[in-house]
């Protein structure tokens, strides 16, 4: 690398690179002769909405618009294709807007001029000339949502009502027949929720989950009219005929991860009896085309061909005549749109997919399991540092949700560490998605605990195998990974250190002033707290921080509406009372999850500096 200083880090990969390269892409579907997407750019903490079509890509965005629905507050399917243009939320107020495209781009018309309500989910039905949408309305202390039709003249009209949540609602090519999932409190969407469907003059069936046994999602109508939707009811989340009782016969593994964002899309039914499939195997993604065959026990899938095998999780799936589209990862490269021809799997590259370091610097992820419990497994990736360092200082990422994931990807922060001579290992504790139902429901009544032990397992899988330097092992996470590394600092004294960012602290806290998506995630993550109180007393950070005798760096955005800047500031008080080294960085502009590129850079460095004052 002509011009570059390999013994300096920062020429090679610096705060603000990793910063500038967590650009990502949303909401890809194939239309009007193109493609549609959401590209998240870092530097302007904003969601642009691009359209590829003959070779070439442009931005179609609206003057001072950044496409993102805050529905649950996590959002998702913020835009969708109409017969003539595009529907899309705008961010900064939650509205539904209409873009036409043809016969040449106009403004952008409102459909929704309601400030108490947001909306995400959207799906067009050309029969009806209308979308569908999940409506979340917010009067005083009240949150209420609903499934709406949103007519193109701006009419709207309640379809669905009742449930305390609903997601992707889909109807079949006539619009007389709609489909959707709903839930209701305490379930959680990765846990339990019924699959519903009501046809032109009848009432609401529910044609699956009645039982509270199984989580279902992403139901699609293929051409035939069949009802498709993942079900875990197997074990794994795979793709189930609903109008045959019948379950695609394909290999055990997720077909999608958990639910917390709404238009997820990690399966299609195509027009010719053609499936394409997401699926994890141990963690890590691969994506298939497979014909629909059939046999006395039900549809099979015949002739399974890998495709994008360099590439190592998929989502956004979407499919022409002649193209299969989906925006994937890979270890070796930023996240990218991929366009690859059905006919012979070629592949081409329509955005992203930049391989921002060279083949030596860039260290690749190996699959770590450890054995923990009775005859359990805990899952993660081990990145070495570049170039390799003997008994390196370690740092483990530990991921929000809990029940979100990890993957085997290029993350510009893991490479900012194994430049810096640090190894890194980003687990996948028990109750992550990805890995089934069973370990993904493990966490119940375990959070604070189970991945605590996980993390103490992986520790000593990796001293023991002489990968890392017992005495240097930081831990770190976001949001509920912060309340995982408060908690790992607590229980296991042989960690140097660790940081939180926007992490929990006190559980109660949050349960008194969380959102309704999450309002009874703890007391199922953890326990009813009048039941459980000497529970919560021992697995609350800020109740245990006599406990925790290793100093410990604070990032806090100051609008978080999850977790409020106050709980984060009485846990370090409580440290700082007791002499030990913290460090404490508020971001005035920043909510729950940091977006803005300066922040992530600040926040990288200043982490980096505190880990390296501890040696």
């Amino acid at each position: 690398m002509q011009g570059v200083d390999e013994r300096d880090p920062d020429s090679l990969w610096s705060a603000e690179q990793a910063a500038a390269a967590s650009a990502d892409f949303a909401e890809l579907q194939a239309a009007h002769g193109g493609l549609l997407w959401v590209a998240f750019d870092p530097e302007r903490a904003r969601c642009g909405l691009f359209f590829w079509r003959d070779g070439a890509s442009r931005e179609l965005t609206p003057a001072g618009f950044s496409v993102r629905s805050r529905v649950y507050e996590y959002g998702g399917g913020a835009c969708c294709a109409t017969d003539q243009g595009v529907a899309l939320v705008n961010e900064a107020d939650q509205q539904v807007y209409h873009l036409l495209l043809a016969p040449a781009q106009g403004e952008p018309q409102a459909l929704t001029a309601n400030a108490s309500c947001r909306y995400g989910d959207l799906c067009f039905v050309p029969a009806w000339q209308a979308l569908l949408a999940v409506e979340e309305s917010h009067q005083g202390d009240a949150v209420v949502h609903r499934l709406v039709r949103i007519g193109l003249t701006g009419k709207r009209d309640v379809l669905v009502e009742g449930a305390d949540f609903y997601a992707a609602p889909v109807a079949d090519a006539d619009g007389r027949r709609l489909a959707w999932i709903e839930w209701d409190r305490p379930d959680q969407p990765w846990i339990a929720t019924r699959l519903c469907q009501r046809e032109s003059g009848e009432r609401t069936q529910v044609m699956m989950g009645e039982r509270g046994d199984r989580s279902l999602q992403q139901p699609r109508f293929d051409a035939r009219g069949r009802l498709w939707v993942l079900s875990d009811q197997a074990g794994w989340w795979q793709p189930e005929c609903v109008d045959e009782r019948t379950t695609l016969d394909v290999a055990p593994g997720d077909h999608a991860t958990a639910p917390w964002q709404l238009g997820g899309r990690t399966y299609l039914a195509l027009d010719d009896g053609e499936f394409l499939l997401s699926r994890f195997e141990q963690g890590t993604g691969v994506l298939v085309a497979c014909a629909l065959g059939a046999s006395a026990a039900g549809h099979h899938a015949a002739g399974e061909r890998r495709l994008a095998t360099g590439f190592t999780r998929f989502r956004g799936l979407s499919a022409d005549a002649e193209y299969f589209y989906c925006i994937a990862a890979a270890p070796d490269r930023l996240p990218a749109v991929l366009a690859i021809r059905r006919s012979d799997g070629a592949l081409q590259v329509l955005a992203g997919g930049a391989q921002p370091l060279p083949a030596p610097l860039l260290s690749r992820p190996e699959a770590l399991s450890c054995p923990v419990g009775q005859g359990e497994h805990c899952h993660g990736f081990f990145y070495a540092p570049v170039p390799a360092v003997t008994r390196p200082p370690l740092v483990i990422f530990l991921h929000g949700g809990p029940t979100s994931a990890c993957y085997p990807v290029f993350d510009p922060r893991i490479a900012f560490w194994t430049l810096r001579g640090y190894a890194v290992l980003d687990l996948n504790y028990r109750g992550s998605s990805g890995y089934g139902r069973a370990y993904r429901l493990r966490l119940a009544g375990g959070w604070g605990e189970l991945e605590v032990e996980d993390i103490r397992a992986a520790i000593d899988s990796l001293v023991d195998a002489g990968r890392v330097d017992p005495q240097r092992v930081f831990v770190r996470g976001g949001s509920a990974g912060g309340f995982s590394a408060l908690r790992a600092l607590v229980e296991l004294p042989t960690l140097r250190g660790g940081a939180s960012l926007y992490g929990v602290s006190d559980p109660l806290a949050l349960r008194r002033l969380t959102h309704k998506f999450e309002a009874d995630y703890l007391d199922w993550l953890i326990g009813d707290p009048q039941q459980h109180v000497e529970r919560y007393r021992m697995r609350t950070p800020l109740l245990q921080a006599e406990r925790i005798r290793v100093p410990v760096i604070f990032f806090q955005g100051a609008l978080d509406a999850v977790v409020v800047p106050s709980q984060t500031e009485a846990m370090v008080e409580a440290l700082r009372q007791r002499g030990l080294p913290v460090e404490y960085q508020l971001f005035a502009e920043e909510r729950h999850g940091f977006r803005q590129a300066a922040n992530l850079a600040s926040a990288l460095r200043a982490e980096h500096a505190f880990y390296q004052g501890l040696h």
